[in-house]
């Protein structure tokens, strides 16, 4: 590999790392969206019409999965933020293919 190939995949990585910057509402997490039936018994639910969608963020806390309820003016927020977190993954996997690349060149150190 030649010293131009090593000094553009160093100017690609550290254009990419910095994108980073650029994704601060980035959420980890799975969607959820739910129907549920009521305890009154005469409501319209009793009959197939369920209430919602409720939409929850389930999220790792303490090594456990939870479920964090998101009201409905949050909603296109939250899914913009696990599309964040898409490209964030998107980033990681380029920057290692680069790192591995440079490795391989012995050119890996800054």
């Amino acid at each position: 590999m030649s010293n131009t190939t090593v000094k553009k995949l160093r100017e690609e990585r550290a254009l990419i790392l910095s994108e980073l910057a650029t994704l601060p509402h980035m959420l980890h997490g799975s969607w959820v969206e739910r129907f549920s039936v009521c305890s009154r018994k005469d409501c319209r639910c009793r009959r197939g019409e369920r209430h919602g969608p409720r939409h929850y963020l389930v999220v790792r806390e303490n090594g456990k999965q939870r479920q964090k309820y998101v009201p409905n003016s949050q909603v296109d927020a939250a899914l913009a933020g696990l599309e964040e977190h898409g490209r964030v993954l998107e980033i990681v996997d380029r920057i290692t293919q680069i790192n591995l690349q440079l490795m391989k060149e012995r050119a890996y150190e800054d």
